[in-house]
């Protein structure tokens, strides 16, 4: 069994707009090195860079030396006078974009600048942005940016590495180092609106992040970003933001646009002849070779035992193992879940779809006294900080307290997890609450024993998981080896998130006929926050996963690599049978979002031996839906 599902009713989120074209020129800032060509040396295009610019180059080295948190610069009034501007209404009325997303990024492409041929159709209606791009690689701008970004004459060679790009509402870019290839120094110039000043309101800043020492299981040390980012910087028209281009150091994202004003820009790359030092501790090379099980939560822990005078343990010693649950466990279980789910028919008809589909959602799972408490909790901690809803997410460390401590590194995963009290009866908090179900309900053998009736799995042999909160404008988890495991598991994911939490119908033209905004908000996939598992790049050998390049087309229609998206939904269970070539990610949860998603995850230990490998041919990969859900709220509880 695998897991996977293809929706054939309805787009999985991250494909809604893949073919999506829009008027105005973008590209991905991971441009395709090996379609890159070589630009003759020329004059620099009389009139596109500014005279003073070309001046203060040792300037801009005495800065660029004493930059922190790594060397960077940033010029002002690249082009001279009125140049950019003509550069930005070709840009604008020449190039069409397609929209693009994966787990690292959401932006809209266009072509690659470095195969545009000057003799073209195209390219005759841009001549300031070919001049422009002339004058970016000629001998004379290159030696300049040698001595701006502290490098040796003769360092950076005479390819031609760049494209336009754009980002609106919502679009972002995750951490990661910009290292591929030869490329040596990382550049970025400012297109946005000339008459209306960027601010920090607008969103889209360019974030820069400290490297930490990190001690791995071996006892070497290794360098990887901090949560958050210790310094930004806004996207002002016509200016240039630079730096070297170093494995494990030049750590940086696009934070989310949050205006309606397009973030344009040129993105682009000089290059150097050989690959940098140390390139093994690149962003991608590293997430290629984690080994299985790295970033894992650690081991798992066995179940408590409970004695053996309870009627299932009896029935198991006496080898009639019963297909209900015990009275004993019902009783227990029916304090915390929905007793609809308790039910033989729900058991079975819960089973049955699981070992069609290798998943199965459960709306309303916690009863109507849990359900509440979680949503007045969580709906009071959102309000509170004014997260979601469209509120701009300007401030990194919003719920990050005692309790709430900020998990990265940050090319990998951001968010927060609960490490603080349990609540014990009176008013909790979010936090409280989740962690008390956790150890209370999700970990107790009697869980356990309806896992085992509802999945045909056996009794799961341990657990081991956290509680975590994605704030909306600022968390996520992004697909790497270090989370794939051994052997399969079992996932189990409580989430509570605005909304109702019912399964969504939609009219002929696609519109919610049932459920509140919040729900479809989350079903839609725009706002993020939904979990997807896609399975591991197999072409590389063991520890391989596509590149950063090749990830903005993990979701052609073509592509088989999605294999099942879960959308936020409140007070929903969703379990997964994972293998160990599956890898899961919580998409970037927009500042659209209507709340944070709160999570309980979990992952069971299950003995291998009661998967039957005949299943395989059933498992998600042959799966029609984007997931297979249940209400309380059926009369037959429908799947």
């Amino acid at each position: 069994m695998s897991t996977s599902s293809k929706d054939a009713e309805k787009q999985p989120p991250m494909k809604r707009s893949r073919n999506d074209v829009v008027t105005a020129c973008t590209a991905t800032e991971n441009g395709d090195d090996s379609q890159q060509k070589k630009m003759p040396s020329s004059d620099p295009s009389a009139g596109a860079i500014s005279p003073s610019v070309l001046s203060s180059a040792e300037t801009l080295q005495k800065a660029y030396r004493t930059a922190m948190p790594y060397r960077h610069g940033l010029i002002s009034n690249l082009c001279a006078d009125g140049f950019l501007e003509k550069v930005l209404d070709e840009v604008k009325n020449n190039s069409k974009v397609t929209f693009k997303e994966s787990d690292l990024f959401r932006f809209y492409q266009s072509i690659d600048l470095a195969n545009l041929d000057a003799g073209t159709e195209l390219a005759k209606r841009m001549p300031f942005l070919i001049r422009l791009r002339t004058a970016l690689y000629s001998s004379e701008f290159r030696s300049f940016v040698e001595k701006a970004a502290d490098l040796q004459p003769g360092t950076l060679t005479d390819q031609v590495d760049c494209a336009a790009n754009c980002h609106t509402r919502g679009c972002h870019l995750l951490c990661h180092d910009d290292v591929i290839g030869t490329r040596k120094v990382s550049y970025i110039i400012y297109l946005t609106d000339p008459d209306c000043s960027w601010t920090d309101d607008d969103g889209g800043r360019l974030e820069l992040y400290e490297s930490l020492e990190l001690k791995k299981d071996d006892g070497n040390t290794t360098l990887v970003p901090a949560p958050f980012p210790v310094k930004t910087i806004l996207p002002a028209f016509n200016s240039l933001a630079y730096f070297v281009v170093t494995p494990g150091v030049s750590f940086h994202s696009v934070q989310e646009v949050f205006c309606d004003r397009p973030r344009l820009s040129i993105q682009g790359w000089y290059h150097a002849r050989e690959p940098p030092d140390q390139i093994e501790n690149a962003t991608l090379n590293r997430l290629k070779s984690t080994g299985a099980g790295e970033d894992t939560e650690g081991s798992f822990i066995p179940f408590q035992k409970t004695g053996e005078n309870t009627e299932v343990e009896k029935a198991v010693v006496e080898g009639c193992e019963p297909l209900v649950l015990s009275a004993e466990d019902e009783t227990f279980l029916a304090k915390y879940i929905d007793a609809t789910y308790l039910t033989e028919k729900s058991i079975k008809e819960i089973g049955k779809c699981f070992e069609e589909q290798s998943s199965v959602q459960l709306r309303h799972f916690l009863n109507e006294e849990w359900e509440r408490k979680m949503k007045k909790a969580s709906k009071d901690e959102d309000e509170a900080l004014g997260l979601g809803k469209d509120n701009i997410s300007l401030n990194y460390n919003a719920g990050v307290s005692n309790d709430w401590k900020a998990v990265g590194p940050a090319h990998k995963q951001r968010f927060l997890e609960y490490d603080g009290k349990e609540y014990t009866g009176q008013d909790g908090s979010a936090g409280g609450l989740m962690l008390h179900v956790k150890r209370a309900v999700l970990e107790s053998p009697a869980f356990g024993r309806w896992l085992k009736l509802v999945s045909s799995l056996g009794m799961p042999l341990g657990y081991r998981g956290r509680v975590r909160r994605f704030r909306p404008g600022l968390d996520y988890t992004v697909a790497h080896y270090g989370i794939l495991t051994q052997k399969p598991v079992l996932d189990a994911t409580l989430c509570f998130a605005a909304g109702s939490g019912k399964q969504l119908t939609y009219d002929e033209v696609g519109d919610a006929v049932d459920g509140d905004e919040a729900d479809a908000v989350w079903d839609s996939g725009d706002a993020g926050g939904f979990e997807c598992y896609i399975a591991a790049d197999e072409e590389g050998g063991e520890g391989t996963v596509k590149s950063t390049a090749a990830a903005a087309d993990e979701y052609n229609e073509d592509d088989d690599t999605e294999l099942l998206s879960v959308s936020a939904s409140n007070n929903t269970l969703s379990l997964v049978y994972r293998d160990p070539g599956t890898m899961r990610f919580v998409k970037y949860v927009g500042s659209s979002a209507p709340s944070s998603r709160w999570d309980i995850s979990l992952e069971y230990e299950v003995d291998d031996t009661h998967v039957d490998a005949t299943d395989d041919e059933d498992d998600l990969d042959n799966h029609d839906s984007k997931n297979a859900s249940t209400s309380k709220d059926d009369a037959d509880v429908g799947f």
